[in-house]
Parts: structure tokens; C-alpha cells; sequence
């Protein structure tokens, strides 16, 4: 189950990297899998909502828990119905950017993280986690506090997650993509375009493959 904000649900258009991980899974994974979720749409901006099916490549399971400007705040309240109504395994999150902008600090988010971990495994205690840090963007190339924000968080929930991890429900912690530009791989200094949406999709495969011997190395 993808996990995100505007970054994993992606607008109207986009093929998102969520389906440039399934096309990556299909060709190196020799296990029955799906994307699941409760949502399927993309997010329209002609209309403000999350209401678009126009899918630039439509033809593969588009299940997620994504919504634009949704962060660990409003995740959390939802995980623990999303993984037993969609009977998910593995839960590969993207959240922060939003919580950090707007609604919580470093430590704040860190502790919802926490609380997110507890309620999914609550639903399904084998559940297994990736979580990808935030990855910088056009905000917090321009300001400084909430970048010190972002890096704070980063080294919060690498804790987190060495923390919580455990053999019967692991979490993994993705690396950012270490070429990421905001100038290349973005269409507006955050969102991923098809360059981005092929780092991100990277992120998540090379760790569930370095991590868990799932899939393979990511081919682009």
C-alpha cells in the first residue's frame, strides 16, 4: 500500500511512481503481488479535488492511502482501517513534507510516526514498512528554518524506526535518492516529474530489495 501526500497520489496526467514500481515488481518479482488502498484517484487541480481517474498509463492496480496536502497527521487516524479493509503487508510511506509546512515540528511528527507504526500493526501485527525521509524541495532550498525542520525530522525518524523495527513487523528506511534536484526532477520544485517519479519508485525498490530480497535492482 502506497502511503503519501501529493507526491504518491500525483495529478491529473501522471503516471506517478507508484506505477513505475509496479512495472519495476512485474518484471523482477516472481511472487503474486498488488497495489492495494483505499483510494484510486489522482488529484485534480482544475477542480481541487481528488476526483481524477486520467492516468497518463491507467492499466495497473492504482490502490493507495495518498492525498494532496496530507501528511502523518491525517494518515495516522486512517491507517489502521486502510490495511484491514485492503489486507496490506507492506506499507511504503512518503509523508512529512506536509506535517512540517503547516501543522506539526520535527519532534511532533516524529511521535505521529510512531503512533502510525503502532495502529497498523494493530491491524495486522506481521505488517512490514518502508519509510522513504522527506526529500527536500523548492521551500526548503529557500528556507533555512524549515530545512534545519526537514533535516531534524530525517534524523528523528531514522530513529524511529531502528527503534521500532522487529523481526515479525520490519521497518525499513529508504535512502532519498542521492541525485535528487528540484531543478530535474520536478515539474515545480516538489512534485516529481517522470525523472522524479522513476527516483522515487528507485527508493522504494532498492530498499525492499537490499532489505528483504524483493524484486530486484531497480532498471528504470
Amino acid at each position: 500500500m502506497p502511503v503519501g501526500d501529493s507526491m504518491t497520489i500525483g495529478s491529473t496526467g501522471d503516471h506517478t511512481w507508484r506505477y513505475r514500481l509496479w512495472q519495476h515488481l512485474c518484471a523482477a518479482y516472481g511472487g503474486p503481488f498488488t497495489l492495494v488502498g483505499p483510494r484510486e484517484t489522482l488529484y485534480d487541480k482544475a477542480t481541487d479535488s481528488p476526483t481524477s481517474y486520467a492516468y497518463a498509463e491507467p492499466d495497473f492496480p492504482r490502490g493507495h492511502l495518498a492525498g494532496w496536502g496530507e501528511g502523518w497527521a491525517h494518515m495516522t487516524p486512517l491507517i489502521g482501517e486502510a490495511v484491514r479493509t485492503s489486507r496490506a503487508d507492506v506499507l511504503l510511506v512518503s509523508l512529512g513534507l506536509i506535517d512540517l509546512g503547516f501543522y506539526t515540528n520535527a519532534e511532533q511528527t516524529a511521535e505521529n510516526a510512531r503512533v502510525f507504526a503502532a495502529e497498523a500493526r494493530a491491524a495486522n501485527p506481521r505488517i512490514a514498512m518502508v519509510w522513504l525521509p522527506v526529500i527536500h524541495n523548492v521551500r526548503a532550498a529557500n528556507d533555512e528554518p524549515f530545512a534545519a525542520q526537514v533535516a531534524r525530522f530525517n534524523e528523528l525518524l531514522a530513529k524511529t524506526a531502528a527503534d521500532l523495527d522487529e523481526p515479525a513487523s520490519p521497518i525499513l528506511l529508504a535512502s532519498v535518492p542521492p541525485t535528487w534536484d528540484i531543478d530535474t526532477d520536478t515539474y515545480d520544485g516538489t512534485h516529481p516529474n517522470a525523472k522524479g517519479e522513476h527516483q522515487l519508485a528507485s527508493a522504494f525498490a532498492e530498499a525492499m530489495y537490499q532489505g528483504w530480497e524483493l524484486g530486484g535492482e531497480y532498471a528504470g
